[in-house]
């Protein structure tokens, strides 16, 4: 009878192990992590790459309406708008793609890419018309898989997207970078503000006042001007507000709610963007 010898085979290396992960082997998505974060613990691969591969990974998993940017927080131009009008959108808001509606603001007609129309001003020698400056628009649901949009971005070269919802109606819209985020983590530009206030919400003034994003939070708010605004029937202070105006307010337009005067600096005809807010004086 043989004797049983133990095995001198060597170990495998973590390469050999995601090398058997990967040649057709039936192994879950658990396992592969598995592996990589044990690869990562022992020094193979950096925080920063492992982080990426994860986010790549779970991507497949996350659809458009996990990552899209909502209606309500989107930046579009009406067609028919003056052109000064469309400029000064343009630069307040520091993008460099804005979807683009005709008379009904849900009605989204194209693309116009903020470069387009800095050529027509350029090189044109006659008005600008922006309907002709426009770029065909991509409409997607919401339930389309980030992974799968990823691919078609790439190959359409699009960077924007229009999402729907399930009754084709305007749900938000996604970019690019909105996927490219999952995995890579936040990207920021030259135009992101750092913390706190990211995107400088509420920014204090020389006079004593403030100018306050409408889509500060409630609670932000409260928090940071020392006021107790119920935030159970509104989230946001644009909310707030434009309940008490009773309609769509202009520019220029003031009320008051508690101890706080609201002025509306900045509004397009779908939404209140920005209030100018200081403690009223009764």
């Amino acid at each position: 009878m043989n004797e049983d010898h133990p095995s001198t085979q060597p170990a495998r290396s973590w390469m050999e192990r995601i090398s058997q992960l990967v040649s057709g082997e039936p192994r879950n998505i658990e396992e592969l992590l598995e592996e990589l974060r044990s690869a990562q613990a022992n020094g193979l691969l950096s925080d920063d790459t492992l982080s990426m591969v994860e986010g790549a990974i779970e991507v497949a998993d996350l659809t458009v309406a996990d990552v899209m940017l909502p209606r309500g927080q989107m930046v579009s131009l009406a067609a028919d708008a003056p052109l000064g009008q469309i400029v000064r959108h343009v630069i307040e808001s520091g993008h460099s793609r804005f979807p683009v509606h005709g008379d009904d603001p849900d009605q989204i007609i194209g693309i116009l890419l903020a470069k387009d129309l800095l050529k027509c001003f350029v090189e044109g020698t006659t008005p600008c018309n922006l309907r002709s400056l426009l770029r065909p628009v991509a409409m997607i649901p919401e339930s389309k898989r980030l992974n799968i949009l990823l691919k078609e971005f790439r190959l359409s070269r699009n960077h924007m997207a229009i999402v729907i919802d399930e009754y084709g109606g305007l749900a938000g819209l996604v970019t690019i970078e909105d996927v490219l985020e999952e995995i890579v983590g936040e990207i920021d530009d030259e135009h992101d503000e750092d913390d706190p206030a990211r995107k400088k919400l509420i920014q204090p003034q020389a006079d004593g006042g403030f100018l306050v994003s409408a889509l500060t939070p409630i609670a932000d708010f409260n928090d940071r001007l020392g006021s107790e605004f119920a935030d159970d029937e509104f989230d946001t202070v644009g909310g707030m507000v434009t309940s008490e105006f009773g309609h769509l307010p202009e520019p220029g337009e003031e009320t008051v709610l508690g101890s706080f005067q609201f002025r509306v600096t900045r509004a397009d005809d779908r939404r209140v963007l920005q209030f100018a807010v200081r403690v009223h004086d009764a």
